[in-house]
């Protein structure tokens, strides 16, 4: 079932029931109104009629006469009834009534009683007269209330029709106005394909939720664009890359296998073999690493470690690989709570990530000072790696966590371009981020955000 359809059922079904539910009450309402209201005239009948006939002076008698026939409309098949009752409390009935003994005895305690048979309604009221006690009943048929009732009920289910067909005709056109970007949006969907993932969906500043979700969907193909230009540069980068040194030794190979060649040919030619296919198992082990850490890191080692130890443990790698380094941890912001030095995760991961930035930092610095810095919030630690190297390009820095990219500045430097990229996938492995501040000729920052 369509998303419009479901709304016109629910709005309809809501709307509707709403509108019945409070007909309903209506007609009970004005049901229960009207025996009120009816055995309210009765009752006042019943008083008009005792004054009018068991007066204490004969002058009222004409003047209460005078105003029932004057005042008082004649009800349909109106009838009096006067049942005197004994000392002893003995009520004269008339035989012409069927009114049970529980009405007297209602009249007797609370001095008047009502009493309905059908479609008559009887009042009957206690009135002392200088005759005696007597119990004054007038009774009469409710037409009124009938053809009020009646009136009454068709007008509610008149208007209840009419107001269900405007209404569901009014869900009709508000679902399809309420869809209508949503199904532009579907349109726009469809006409997108990898080959034109460039194309984005139209986003207003309406600030509504489909605004909202038209701003998502723009995200997401901003992810997969990002996505597939990575994947392409990957493939195209990582076919140059592996090719470049098999290359070599294919053609090193087939120069020594040509024609005979002296001693130190063969040497020679070995060497360069060795060399190339050293260079090319450094691009598979790279390779390898980064495929690894694209898991979700449940099948690694994890256990709490102390992030200054790490850093430690760090530079004590850093100075075996590079034992001329400049590389110096700045103890200033190191926090004093040891809770704050407290993270979970692999240390061997968090360490080749840490090693790799640092060995980046010492590079593209000619070896130049390098400081690491480590502090913390309530949520986080931070580590911050600084250099005062070559720096990398603003146009670069987007792509500088894709494998297998170099900054254009970066060419008279040694490099297969997969150190941070390799380095992001342990710190996302961590739950953590990493921030890359850099200005070309003054150097680059790098912050390591990891959760506590």
């Amino acid at each position: 079932m369509k998303i419009r359809t479901k709304i016109l059922l629910v709005f309809a079904g809501l709307t509707i029931s709403t509108i019945l539910i409070m007909s309903i009450l209506v007609f009970y309402f004005a049901n229960q109104h009207s025996f009120e209201d009816f055995y309210k005239r009765l009752e006042i009948r019943a008083y008009l009629t005792a004054k009018a006939t068991l007066p204490y002076y004969e002058s009222d008698s004409v003047i209460y006469n005078e105003i029932r026939e004057e005042h008082l409309e004649k009800l349909p098949a109106e009838k009096e009834y006067f049942l005197q009752v004994s000392a002893d409390g003995t009520v004269h009935k008339d035989e012409t009534l069927s009114l049970p003994n529980s009405f007297y005895q209602q009249v007797r305690r609370e001095n008047k009683a009502t009493f309905r048979e059908g479609d008559r309604f009887y009042e009957g009221v206690l009135y002392k007269s200088k005759q005696g006690l007597y119990i004054v009943i007038v009774s009469a048929i409710n037409k009124y209330s009938v053809e009020y009732l009646g009136w009454l009920r068709k007008i509610l289910i008149i208007c209840s029709v009419a107001s269900s067909v405007i209404l569901v005709g009014a869900g009709i056109f508000f679902s399809k106005y309420i869809l209508k970007p949503i199904r532009h949006m579907m349109i726009q969907v469809k006409s997108i394909s990898s080959r034109n993932l460039h194309l984005r969906l139209n986003v207003d500043d309406s600030g509504d939720e489909i605004n909202d979700l038209a701003g998502t969907f723009n995200n997401m193909l901003d992810r997969l664009e990002t996505a597939f230009e990575t994947q392409n540069n990957f493939v195209s980068n990582a076919s140059h890359e592996l090719s470049t040194p098999l290359t070599a030794i294919i053609g090193e190979a087939e120069l020594a296998l040509n024609k005979e060649r002296s001693a130190g040919n063969y040497i020679y030619a070995l060497q360069n073999i060795l060399h190339e296919a050293g260079r090319l198992e450094h691009i598979t082990k790279s390779l390898l690493h980064l495929a690894q850490t694209g898991f979700d890191g449940k099948k690694q080692e994890w256990r709490q470690i102390r992030s200054d130890e790490l850093l430690f443990t760090v530079k004590n790698t850093i100075d075996k690989l590079q034992p001329i380094n400049k590389v110096e941890i700045d103890y200033s912001l190191f926090p004093e709570e040891e809770d704050k030095l407290i993270i979970p995760g692999n240390e061997q991961l968090l360490e080749l990530a840490l090693s790799n930035i640092v060995m980046n930092a010492i590079k593209y610095s000619n070896n130049e000072p390098v400081s690491i810095a480590l502090a913390a919030t309530e949520k986080k630690i931070i580590v911050i790696v600084k250099d005062h190297g070559i720096g990398i390009p603003q146009e670069d820095l987007p792509y500088i966590f894709s494998p297998f990219f170099r900054a254009s500045n970066t060419g008279r430097f040694k490099g297969y371009g997969i150190g941070l990229p390799l380095a992001m996938n342990i710190i996302r492995m961590h739950k953590g981020d990493i921030i890359v501040n850099s200005e070309v000729n003054h150097g680059t920052e790098i912050r390591v955000e990891l959760p506590l």
